[in-house]
């Protein structure tokens, strides 16, 4: 699969619900860029060569060369609408990027050597509350992903938002409180073994009740 960060789009001039119906007949999805202190410019994709690249992960936390118009804007991708039922792109948003302004961005988390850490080869099991985290960097030190490693990871183990290694030049946009842990390892759930006494109790009552 190609992982080429180059985006083709065109300028649309109409706009309007029966516009983008009919861009969307013609095999295209439209959509916006905006900032970097330019004013908006409408713009239509080719439907499948964006749903091609969005089979890329990258592609929701990388710096995009959108070619629009002749020339060439650096961007990322900031939102999309899909069609709730089928799987088509009803409309998708660009931002414009500058070199020396910092962006928000959510960033995929990757949990490396989870089902070989020993609290996996223990029995137990792992469990993710968050995975993917917002993060504040100038565009070029945006990462594709955050790693987190679970070399070493027993029962008991957990990773909070606060704990998070992260790269050079990159920062959490916010940290909840109160400060939630995104991956921990739990124990497996053993079955409960009835009491001695318990079962005494359980085969007099049936006695009684063949009795009857």
């Amino acid at each position: 699969m190609s992982t080429s960060t180059d985006v083709n789009a065109e300028i649309r001039r109409d706009a309007g619900k029966g516009a983008s119906r009919r861009l969307r007949r013609e095999g295209k999805v439209p959509g916006i860029v905006y900032g970097g202190r330019k004013e908006p410019t409408m713009i239509s994709l080719a439907h499948d060569d964006l749903i091609h690249r969005l089979d890329n992960e990258a592609f929701y936390s990388s710096i995009l060369s959108l070619k629009l118009g002749g020339e060439v804007e650096q961007v990322v991708l900031k939102d999309l609408q899909r069609h709730p039922a089928k799987p088509f792109i009803l409309h998708v948003d660009f931002q414009r990027v500058m070199a020396k302004e910092k962006i928000r961005m959510q960033v995929p988390l990757h949990f490396v050597n989870e089902e070989t850490c020993p609290g996996v080869k223990g029995g137990g099991s792992v469990s993710h509350t968050v995975n993917e985290v917002e993060v504040l960097c100038l565009p070029g030190n945006l990462p594709e992903y955050i790693e987190i490693d679970m070399s070493d990871a027993d029962v008991g183990f957990s990773v909070h938002m606060s704990d998070i290694k992260l790269p050079e030049g990159v920062e959490l946009a916010h940290i909840p409180e109160p400060d939630i842990a995104v991956v921990s390892v739990h124990a497996a759930h053993a079955e409960t073994e009835p009491e001695e006494g318990e079962e005494a109790a359980g085969g007099e009552e049936s006695g009684d009740e063949n009795t009857e």
